[in-house]
């Protein structure tokens, strides 16, 4: 998982964007630091999922769609529960996240002490269970809050629609190539 741990590859950046390879940035990559960091003061920035917002429904659906091993899958999300992941609840005036379930297609990040611990534990835990790292986004951040109550790390998750603003979505290759196939055979 590249994207959670780039900094470790170029420790002097102090800021990063990272873009899954299906997307294009579309703005200037300093507007996008001034629109998801500097604005508000975030030192993180990842958009919600477009549909799912709660852990439950991001786990039944990757075993719906055979995502990865269902055992697996349910000892990871055994554990989150059995250390404290709650439902995601909308209406809680409390809760730490507008969503618990991230599209982790772009990543927006300062390189703070903080921002860099939270990168490894979710990678961490990416790779202790699942490459699914929706799965385990919520519980890293509520388990890194929990234990580092008075230090300031401030998550941004913003909507959907303001990452496809920014970014471009490409079909992925082997779709285009697919798409050129049928388009000859049907010539």
């Amino acid at each position: 998982m590249t994207c959670i741990l780039f900094f470790t590859y170029k420790c002097v950046l102090r800021y990063s964007i990272w873009l899954d390879s299906k997307l294009s940035l579309q703005i200037d990559p300093l507007l996008v630091l001034e629109y998801f960091l500097w604005r508000k003061g975030y030192g993180y920035a990842i958009s919600n999922h477009y549909d799912r917002h709660c852990v439950w429904e991001e786990v039944a659906q990757n075993k719906r769609l055979n995502k990865y091993n269902h055992t697996i899958i349910d000892q990871q999300f055994t554990f989150y529960q059995a250390d404290g992941l709650k439902k995601f609840n909308a209406s809680d005036p409390n809760k730490l996240l507008p969503s618990n379930v991230p599209e982790g297609s772009l990543i927006v990040r300062a390189h703070t002490p903080m921002s860099n611990l939270f990168s490894c534990l979710w990678f961490n835990e990416v790779e202790h269970f699942t490459p699914r790292d929706q799965l385990s986004f919520a519980y890293t951040y509520q388990k890194l809050r929990r234990m580092n109550p008075d230090k300031p790390f401030r998550l941004h998750m913003f909507k959907d629609c303001e990452r496809r603003a920014v970014a471009k979505l490409f079909q992925h290759r082997s779709e285009e190539k697919r798409n050129s196939l049928r388009q000859q055979a049907a010539e």
